[in-house]
């Protein structure tokens, strides 16, 4: 084998995988078609459980620069509608404003830390499969070469190479209506809302800020981002969209800001140290593939799924398909992963990028011309008007709305959910869940009376750590009867409001919840189903 796992994609998710990998110890070589990280800025933050997600892999501070653990948001928008966060007594909507060049330089820096192999220059041409391994072909800085894996993986983007090679087919459904058009630009002072932020333009009025701001004839978002010029963005909606996706002037760019807003914005050549790209998208596409997976080639990230950029949740989805991935993919490597444990990636990050196609859908519609969506937008406003809606939707766009299937429904309301902050005291002072995360091992945290729960798991202590502590914080949970919000049962509604009990939580590497205890000592049949759980994701135990 050349390598435990090839990943084609030298992207954020594709280098997320490597380093999950890496940590489970597994050997990952990553191809990246690019000879050198690429300079354009395709995000400008991420949105959703992905940041405390990070923090749980020990690379938020490094990215944010805080020592502080990351906060919820006090405000989002959902197509172009402000959400007011800041009543929600649970709030899962975390922002990180972090350009995703930053992102994919810290993410390199930390597969390399791990030992990862890195090849840029080198793209996937060809691809084969036999019984255990998978024949890759390769076009190389040096020329064509093969290279053999146990696995291939797709972090390759939504054209992906590996997702054709495999034969796995890509439904969905395009749109050529709309015409949006990105530039970075200076604005005149004299048009700068110092109080908020934003812009207020003569003959239009405010605009806020890095939202989206709808008006009768289209889209537009200003972004004033930390150390660079402002970002721009319009979205029209035109009778006759262009055919061609050249980059915009600035005079092109002038005439769509006035006839989105009815008025002139004078835009200026941005200064400083580029580069300062400019993009023009005609149309886009939402599509699914078909399955995540054909025999040993997965796919990741664009690879599996392709939807609008509206809420920005792509990386927040990507990269939790990743880390739903890496372990599952490590334990097959290692030949201990229970029948079917692979599988579960598609059956459980499916309904994932389903709920982000349906929002992502909903918001675009919400931000299209026209009288009837105007009137759609009023009706909107007053149901946001009610807090349980704002949860719904913060919950729904965190991504934080999926409840995998780790249990019956009698189970503790915490299983297949994930698990929330908690701090410990551990004996030696206390420490927060997300430092005890960092090395992607399964965990078992034993809150019971004198750690009562450590002899449970003898032929499990090659693979589950133990974590004998108190809790300090209360655990926001209640039982509740699920609210179906889609035809899927593995969406529902997240618990809220109540403290309940919790003495034991058996942790996946994914900080998912897969069994929990209320009992000070649990006794025989909570052992057994907790035994029953160990074996369910971790295999079986080791004979004694």
């Amino acid at each position: 084998m050349s390598a435990d796992v090839v990943i084609a994609g030298g992207g954020p998710n594709g280098l997320m995988l490597a380093c999950e990998l890496s940590l489970a110890g597994v050997r990952a070589v990553v191809l990246e078609r690019l000879p050198e990280r690429t300079r354009e800025n395709r995000a400008n933050g991420l949105v959703g459980q992905v940041v405390p997600l990070l923090e749980r892999r020990g690379l938020y501070e490094r990215l944010s620069g805080s020592k502080e653990p990351p906060a919820p948001a006090p405000g989002f928008v959902f197509g172009a509608l402000p959400l007011d966060l800041s009543a929600l007594a649970d709030n899962p909507l975390h922002l990180l404003q972090v350009p995703q060049l930053r992102i994919e330089e810290l993410l390199e820096e930390r597969a390399n830390e791990l030992g990862v192999e890195i090849r840029r220059g080198h793209e996937i041409t060809g691809l084969s499969q036999q019984d255990d391994t998978v024949t890759i072909e390769v076009a190389g800085p040096a020329g064509p070469y093969r290279t053999h894996a146990s696995f291939l993986v797709g972090a390759d983007g939504g054209r992906s190479v590996t997702r054709r090679l495999a034969g796995i087919g890509f439904p969905g459904v395009s749109r050529d209506t709309t015409v949006s058009r990105t530039v970075h630009a200076t604005v005149p002072d004299s048009m700068l809302d110092p109080a908020t932020g934003g812009l207020y333009v003569p003959g239009h009025g405010p605009i806020p800020a890095f939202l989206h701001h709808r008006t009768e004839h289209g889209l537009f978002v200003y972004a004033p981002l930390p150390g660079r010029p402002p970002l721009l963005t319009t979205m029209e909606w035109p009778q006759d969209p262009p055919g061609d996706e050249r980059p915009p002037t600035l005079e092109e760019m002038r005439d769509s800001v006035r006839r989105v807003l009815g008025a002139d914005l004078p835009l200026g050549e941005p200064a400083g140290e580029g580069p300062f790209p400019r993009r023009k998208l005609a149309g886009g596409n939402t599509r699914i593939a078909d399955r995540y997976r054909e025999g040993r080639v997965l796919l990741v990230g664009d690879a599996a799924h392709v939807h609008s950029a509206i809420g920005g949740p792509g990386l927040n989805l990507g990269l939790q398909d990743v880390v739903n991935l890496g372990w599952k993919l490590a334990a097959e490597v290692h030949g201990r992963a229970p029948a079917g444990l692979l599988d579960t990636y598609e059956s459980e990050r499916r309904p994932a990028s389903e709920r982000v196609v349906m929002h992502t859908q909903a918001q675009s519609a919400l931000i299209a011309p026209g009288g009837e969506v105007t009137a759609l937008r009023e009706l909107f406003t007053e149901l946001l008007g009610d807090r349980r809606n704002v949860q719904r939707i913060a919950d729904m766009m965190a991504g934080a709305d999926i409840r995998y299937d780790m249990g019956p429904a009698d189970a503790h309301p915490l299983v297949g959910w994930w698990v929330p902050d908690l701090l410990l005291d551990t004996g030696t002072g206390r420490v927060r869940l997300a430092a005890l995360t960092v090395a992607a091992r399964p965990l078992l945290l034993d809150l019971t009376e004198r750690g009562s729960l450590a002899g449970a798991l003898p032929g499990w202590h090659d693979r589950v750590d133990v974590i004998t502590a108190s809790l300090h914080n209360p655990v926001t949970t209640s039982p509740h009867a699920p609210l179906t919000a889609s035809p899927r049962d593995s969406v529902t509604a997240r618990p809220h409001d109540q403290a309940a009990p919790l003495t034991a939580l058996l942790l996946r590497p994914d900080c998912y919840v897969a069994w929990a205890s209320v009992s000070p000592r649990p006794g025989s049949d909570e052992r057994e189903d907790l035994r029953a759980a160990l074996s369910r994701w971790f295999g079986a135990p080791l004979a004694a």
